[in-house]
């Protein structure tokens, strides 16, 4: 494995009367440990198809194929796509430094730009200062009738127009999205037949917010030249204990989906904090919010998740998590920094008042801000689960996005819920085209 898990500042014995107990926590995995046979037997029976990608390795040059053909002679690459469709690209893309604050802008080109949220005065600027010649666009939708990338795509296709670049359409443009079936509108796919752009298929048997292991979340990867193939491996070494038949408490994503439900269960705790240390691990955070938003917040069930990001966020929520309502569970996120970044030079250390930092490293104190959080919440009566990783890099965020994908999972058989569907959201969608046309 390539980070650790500890749940105990999360027990009875430690936090107090908050934490969860182990009577109630080995009553959890014991169920748990159904849910883990039922993954086991989806694996065997290949009808549940993220449980077969972190083995997978025969659709990789294709999309490597694709995400240079993208890159050559581009500034700028633009994804249409919402939800699911973006934000497994954006995690990924953050270990290149797309969207981390400071270097974002000074990354060698291609830039990517995530039009994940539809605003229209956003949308109308980057379409006018794009330069439209050297920029690829990429609409993905698995459905092909998602609502904003539609929009945004039809808006796209008539800048290029306008623009006198209709010709080159098919060269700029990429779908990603379900393969044609007979009978089945798919408007996306219709869309870009008429220009001639090449598609890509979306996987059927994978929904958008679990499918950043697929094409969806690696093509974006491959565009900035990551190791998709080691995000691949990292994602099979969270499955490989369940595989292996390891009991639930020696399973790292059902001690996780078993803590979660237990607390909820027994103390309440309705929320679910992610706090990443790591500015490389920001858009995980808020990769983590949809899926477990979306995959449990049915039939009553679910508890609510909430993102923050270290140490800058220990200035505007940590008053709350330590003073405020004992309803969270708190999974601190932190990375091996000690010694790295600038070394703080010591005679100017001393000017400002903090001897102590003298020869330490930035690194060293974003490392103790971790650890002292972590401590200080425990010390506090809340919580906590902490995640520690070696570095972040495409083979450990892998193996943390399987883990989550797998404890959500597990999370949502302890709750007697279904997973994979959206029922809510869907009911949203089409109110939404209807009140667009006047209905």
């Amino acid at each position: 494995m390539s980070f650790t898990q500890s749940i105990e500042l999360a027990r009875e014995e430690r936090v107090g009367a908050e934490g969860v107990s182990a009577a109630a926590l080995n009553k959890m995995l014991r169920r748990a440990d159904d849910a883990l046979a039922w993954l086991r037997e989806r694996h065997a029976e290949r009808d549940l198809a993220l449980l077969r990608l972190p083995h997978a390795h025969d659709d990789l040059t294709a999309i490597r194929d694709q995400g240079q053909r993208l890159a050559d002679g581009a500034t700028d690459v633009v994804f249409l796509g919402t939800g699911g469709s973006s934000l497994g690209g954006q995690t990924l893309a953050q270990l290149a430094g797309h969207g981390v604050p400071g270097i974002s802008v000074l990354r060698a080109p291609p830039r990517l730009h995530f039009m994940d949220n539809l605003d229209p005065e956003t949308y109308s600027a980057l379409l006018s200062k794009l330069p439209h010649k050297s920029t690829r666009f990429v609409a993905v939708s698995k459905s092909g009738g998602t609502g904003e990338t539609l929009m945004q795509t039809i808006a796209a296709l008539s800048t290029m127009q306008a623009a006198g670049l209709e010709a080159r359409i098919p060269d700029q443009f990429l779908g990603l999205t379900e393969p044609a079936k007979a009978g089945k509108r798919n408007g996306l796919r219709d869309l870009l037949a008429k220009y001639h752009v090449p598609m890509l298929d979306h996987h059927t048997g994978i929904g958008g917010r679990f499918s950043v292991l697929t094409n969806v979340g690696l093509l974006p990867a491959a565009v900035l030249d990551l190791d998709i193939g080691a995000v691949r491996e990292g994602a099979s070494l969270a499955l490989a204990p369940v595989l292996a038949k390891k009991p639930a408490a020696e399973v790292p994503a059902a001690l996780g989906a078993a803590l979660a439900v237990t607390l909820a269960e027994t103390k309440k705790k309705s929320i679910s904090v992610m706090m990443a240390y790591a500015d490389r691990l920001e858009r995980f955070t808020k990769w983590y919010l949809q899926l477990w938003a979306e995959s449990l917040g049915k039939d009553g069930e679910g508890t609510t998740p909430l993102a923050a990001l270290g140490p800058v966020d220990q200035h505007s929520q940590l008053q709350l998590f330590i003073a405020g309502p004992r309803d969270k569970l708190f999974t601190i996120v932190t990375v091996d920094n000690a010694g790295r970044g600038p070394r703080i030079d010591a005679d100017l250390a001393t000017l400002a008042g903090e001897p102590g930092f003298g020869g330490k490293t930035i690194g060293d104190l974003v490392a103790a801000q971790g650890r002292a959080t972590a401590e200080t919440l425990a010390k506090n009566g809340c919580p906590v689960r902490t995640l520690h990783l070696d570095a972040v890099n495409e083979e450990t965020l892998g193996e943390l996005l399987m883990h989550f994908m797998l404890e959500t999972i597990i999370a949502a058989q302890l709750m007697d819920v279904d997973a994979f569907d959206q029922p809510a959201v869907e009911e949203g969608k089409v109110l939404a085209k209807k009140y667009l046309s006047g209905g």
